[in-house]
């Protein structure tokens, strides 16, 4: 990693490890609910809603803090911690059960459409995750380490990863199984709601950003950073 500013350390720092543990837990629960849709009033989201949008957030403060290749490697941890979990659930739906278990089929239910959700997922959480720690990073960059415009990189950062998740997510999860009308307007509303929830939390993000800074004694400006998305090891 380059910077600018102060260098922060290239080893595996406390904050930096709660943040990816944080991250990973918010992906898998976003998963294992996102199966289920929810009708508020107008329009429709899915219960992974709740909390999916703060997986984007932290995205930004480690992006903001640690830089780009960090921020990458976290997204792949994620990603193959998110593919395990549903490899198991697949596993765990194939073993036979005792003759007391009486919820097979419940169970089959609910995690045996896992897989197409999860396909689609993992395909929309890639594009979107990297595109928006990409954009987090080469606007900061832009500044040339001017302090500054945390907040409105975060905005924008997230209108283009959640819109590109969206895009790709609904019509591959519910498509055939939903009206297109419904998809539309998941799309739409799912974007919208996740910026302005971005929006409604951004004093709280930060101030979170600003004490993680005067914890690892600095921050890192993208300089000559490798974006490509597989190259995970560069940190």
């Amino acid at each position: 990693m380059n910077s600018e500013n102060n260098q922060v350390s290239k080893a595996v720092s406390l904050p930096f490890l709660v943040l990816t543990v944080m991250f990973v837990v918010c992906l898998i629960v976003a998963n294992l609910t996102e199966i289920k849709t929810v009708d508020l009033g107008w329009f429709t989201i899915t219960a992974g809603v709740v909390v999916f949008p703060v997986s984007y957030i932290i995205n930004d403060c480690v992006v903001e803090v640690y830089g780009f290749a960090r921020a990458r490697l976290m997204i792949w941890l994620g990603f193959f911690m998110s593919l395990a979990v549903a490899l198991t659930l697949q596993f765990a739906i194939w073993l036979p059960g005792s003759e007391e278990w009486e919820l097979q089929d419940a169970m089959t239910s609910i995690y045996g459409a896992v897989p197409r959700i999860m396909i689609a997922s993992f395909t929309a959480f890639l594009a979107g995750s990297m595109i928006n720690a990409y954009v987090m990073s080469r606007m900061k960059a832009l500044r040339q380490g001017r302090p500054g415009a945390f907040g409105l990189r975060a905005i924008v950062s997230t209108i283009g990863g959640e819109g590109v998740d969206s895009i790709i997510f609904f019509p591959i999860a519910f498509g055939g199984v939903l009206p297109v009308s419904t998809i539309v307007s998941l799309i739409v509303t799912q974007t919208v709601l996740k910026t302005l929830y971005e929006v409604a939390i951004l004093p709280v993000t930060v101030r979170v950003v600003n004490y993680i800074k005067r914890l690892e004694g600095g921050e890192v400006t993208d300089v000559n950073t490798d974006y490509r998305w597989w190259k995970m090891t560069k940190i």
